[in-house]
């Protein structure tokens, strides 16, 4: 029998967290972390970590497993959050994913390959990460745009690893990326009930904006600071919104205000994007707005009950 689940998804700042810990004092469970950022360690204001209060004693998994200089990739996350369902399963408890990484939940809950089977070549990405450093964003995303128009309109432009991975796909299998991305899904791997949270386009930017300002008054930048010294440039921890944006202040080449300025806009961007894959890419079993009201929380919960209860 398929292990029994709950996923939580949506964008940034529409209560996920709060969900998640109320799901799990009702039905007896235990989180696991489904944010690709919540993995390293010290990051804890920039990534909306649940903190030991807000957590009221239910066990997280997942956080804060990496150092900041270490990798963590899809792959990993699939193989940690699979065993971790397996372990939280045999105790009789039921595990609750909580998370806004679109790639990461998707891997978990389907078999779907992202990019079938072509092997990593390491000599290849380094040639064109340095070919894009010669020409550019753009000119690399012209690349793709001329072997796989679909996958180019698909990847931003400023995403140059996932650029470079759909060309990559391509050279090691004669095929498009878009068609593996076009692959008919397979029976999903677990019994899942999937909620997806989302509210009001302007009160959701206009709660992203407030959640930066009190990240700031929580010491952001403090922490921003100390991986930006602390850690090698390539680390993939500094590539994080939230993170990223404070480079130029701290090269003086930037104001503080535009720093900030440029995370509230990098994090509602995310949030659109966000909004998008759930619900392009993800079966949503239901949409609840929990900022519009408490008497979705009940629905939502009445929904979740039933589904644990069921045979």
């Amino acid at each position: 029998m398929k292990e029994k689940i709950i996923v939580i998804v949506g964008p940034t700042a529409v209560g996920k967290t709060h969900l998640g810990i109320e799901l799990a004092k009702a039905f007896n469970g235990e989180v696991i972390n489904g944010d690709s950022m919540q993995v390293y360690k010290g990051l804890n204001i920039g990534t909306a970590k649940v903190t030991k209060e807000e957590a009221s004693g239910i066990a997280h998994h997942l956080i804060d497993i990496k150092e900041p200089d270490e990798t963590y990739s899809v792959s990993d996350f699939k193989k940690d959050a699979s065993q971790k369902i397996k372990e939280i399963t045999a105790k009789g408890k039921l595990p609750i994913i909580v998370g806004g990484t679109g790639l990461y939940i998707e891997s978990l809950l389907y078999d779907v390959s992202h990019g079938g089977k072509a092997e990593p070549n390491l000599a290849f990405r380094k040639e064109w990460e340095e070919w894009t450093e010669k020409h550019g964003k753009s000119a690399l995303h012209n690349q793709l745009k001329e072997k796989d128009p679909k996958a180019a309109e698909a990847i931003h432009p400023n995403n140059v690893r996932r650029v470079i991975r759909a060309l990559e796909v391509i050279n090691e299998t004669g095929q498009t990326f878009s068609a593996f991305q076009a692959e008919k899904r397979k029976e999903p791997l677990f019994d899942s009930f999937v909620i997806g949270l989302s509210t009001d386009r302007k009160v959701l930017y206009e709660r992203i904006n407030q959640r930066v300002d009190t990240m700031m008054q929580a010491g952001l930048l403090e922490e921003a600071k100390w991986l930006y010294e602390t850690f090698h440039n390539d680390s993939q921890s500094k590539k994080g919104i939230g993170y990223k944006e404070f480079d130029s202040y701290f090269k003086k080449e930037t104001t503080l205000d535009e720093s900030v300025a440029l995370v509230k806009q990098h994090s509602r961007n995310y949030a659109k994007r966000q909004l998008t894959w759930f619900r392009n890419r993800m079966e949503i079993d239901q949409w609840v707005d929990l900022v519009a009201g408490s008497n979705q929380l009940r629905t939502v919960m009445e929904q979740a009950r039933l589904h644990v209860e069921s045979d």
